[in-house]
């Protein structure tokens, strides 16, 4: 894979750039968001890293410029807003389906053969969303939740492993020390 985009600068979203820039996942990494320089500074907070951590990934930290992502072979949204103590999960859909589908719209103009991986929340109905807005066939449009280790299973993977001294891989969901 040569080139992949996040968008959403958040802390899933950086936190992912980061990880595949330290794994070396592709040749460049565009993170893009609409705060004005908040993915330009988390990137360069990665490439001060990049001698310790030994990595030598392409990043680019961009602010509403999809031109920047275009030829992009896979794009990870992550952008919408959080949860917020007391909001149902249907209020989060009205807000999100909205960032979800200006996303992809823009995306696929500059990447239009691209696969796109779905974060946002609430992920199901996001992905399904994505899917119809971009007409892609569904091998193209997946949403993190069908992945081994997802966010609803990574909090219950490692409390165990915190308090127990354990690797987060192999931590047992299903039991507590």
């Amino acid at each position: 894979m040569s080139k992949v985009t996040v968008v959403g600068a958040g802390n899933v979203g950086a936190t992912c750039v980061n990880a595949m820039a330290i794994r070396e996942t592709a040749g460049e990494i565009v993170l893009l968001d609409i705060k004005e320089g908040l993915a330009e500074g988390k990137v360069l907070d990665m490439y001060q890293t990049s001698t310790l951590m030994d990595f030598d990934t392409n990043l680019l930290g961009v602010t509403n410029d999809y031109a920047k992502t275009a030829g992009s072979d896979v794009v990870v949204i992550t952008s919408g807003m959080p949860r917020k103590p007391g909001m149902s999960r249907e209020d989060l859909i009205g807000v999100n389906a909205g960032i979800v589908k200006d996303v992809v719209t823009n995306i696929l103009k500059y990447s239009p053969d691209a696969i796109l991986l779905i974060v946002s929340n609430p992920m199901d109905t996001m992905t399904t969303l994505a899917q119809k807005v971009s007409g892609l066939p569904t091998n193209r449009v997946f949403g993190m939740g069908g992945a081994p280790v997802s966010a609803d299973t990574s909090p219950k993977r490692s409390v165990p492993a915190q308090t127990t001294w354990t690797a987060w891989s192999s931590a047992d969901t299903a039991t507590r020390p």
